[in-house]
């Protein structure tokens, strides 16, 4: 258990170098750079990566579906709550979707290698995949309060580079067409890099944040929804599907990851409290810590668990 929180541990080390270098550049330190570097040039070797490392069968593909009705489940109900607490429609649409916008691919994919081994990549990246329509339909209809129309929303998710790279990389997978090991390590060495640029992105996002500001039933609804209700909810939900033991472990993983860095980029851009968002997303990402401690936990007695 040591060795497994010490590897995850290690994850926030990267995110405390990005911070260490927008403090100490400032200016000189550009995050949209970083940003447009990662999501136009590495994440698709995350994405490529991960579908190469197994084989695509049917219950792989029930695990993004599953994720993402689990999400649409909830989203329900979280509509209506959010409408009953913050009269505020920035509060409120922050409430609605950021517990809901995890950090699947920074911390999820590592995150899973280091609790459940290399054959949780398969799921994690298909996961990380589902996340990317959470963001760029849900999310942005969310966060833009109809600045945008659906049509709109749907071209942006086609202009990520992300989503074609997925499309190629499940036709070469269930096509069975494998790259020489020599590729392989190229692929891989672009999914790490990227995985890492993130983790990176997140500390430089991080840095002149003032935490005192943020509304305190902000803080107490998103954070309770994000580290409570939600993974409940999702424990329930698995409870009645016959997946093996491995595959509910990593979707419960993915449910309890920490807010992601899209959130700023959405909150941003629609000027709905980036700066709030963004305490948020450092709060989690503490809060966090401590829940890997349950999630270890939670690893070595899955066999009692996820039955």
């Amino acid at each position: 258990m040591i060795d497994t929180l010490l590897s995850i541990l290690f994850i926030y080390v990267f995110i405390v170098l990005g911070y260490m270098a927008k403090r100490i550049f400032k200016e000189q330190m550009h995050p949209k750079t970083l940003t447009l570097m990662s999501v136009y040039f590495l994440q698709p070797f995350v994405t490529v990566w991960g579908f190469s490392t197994a084989r695509l069968h049917t219950e792989h593909i029930y695990v993004p579906l599953l994720y993402l009705g689990i999400i649409a489940l909830l989203l329900i109900p979280t509509l209506f709550i959010g409408k009953i607490i913050f009269s505020d429609m920035k509060e409120r649409a922050i409430f609605t979707i950021a517990g809901f916008v995890g950090n699947t691919g920074n911390i999820g994919i590592p995150l899973g290698i280091a609790l459940f081994g290399q054959e949780s990549v398969i799921y994690t990246t298909l996961i990380n995949i589902a996340n990317v329509f959470v963001v760029y339909i849900i999310g942005v209809y969310i966060y833009s309060r109809g600045s945008f129309s659906i049509q709109d929303s749907l071209f942006n998710i086609v202009k990520i580079p992300i989503i074609p790279a997925s499309a190629i990389a499940i036709l070469l997978n269930i096509n069975h067409i494998s790259f020489p090991p020599q590729i392989e390590e190229f692929f891989k060495m672009g999914a790490y890099a990227g995985i890492v640029l993130q983790l990176f992105l997140l500390g430089t996002f991080l840095e002149g944040i003032k935490i005192h500001h943020l509304s305190f039933r902000l803080f107490l609804g998103t954070i309770s929804q994000k580290f409570l209700f939600v993974p409940l909810a999702t424990l329930l939900i698995l409870h009645f599907t016959d997946l093996d033991t491995l595959t509910k472990g990593v979707l419960f993983m993915e449910m309890m990851t920490p807010l992601a860095v899209a959130n700023i980029n959405l909150a941003s851009l629609y000027d709905c409290r980036p700066k709030d968002v963004t305490t948020l997303i450092l709060l989690s990402t503490l809060l966090f810590i401590p829940v890997l401690f349950l999630l270890s936990w939670i690893v070595e007695h899955q066999n009692i668990i996820f039955i």
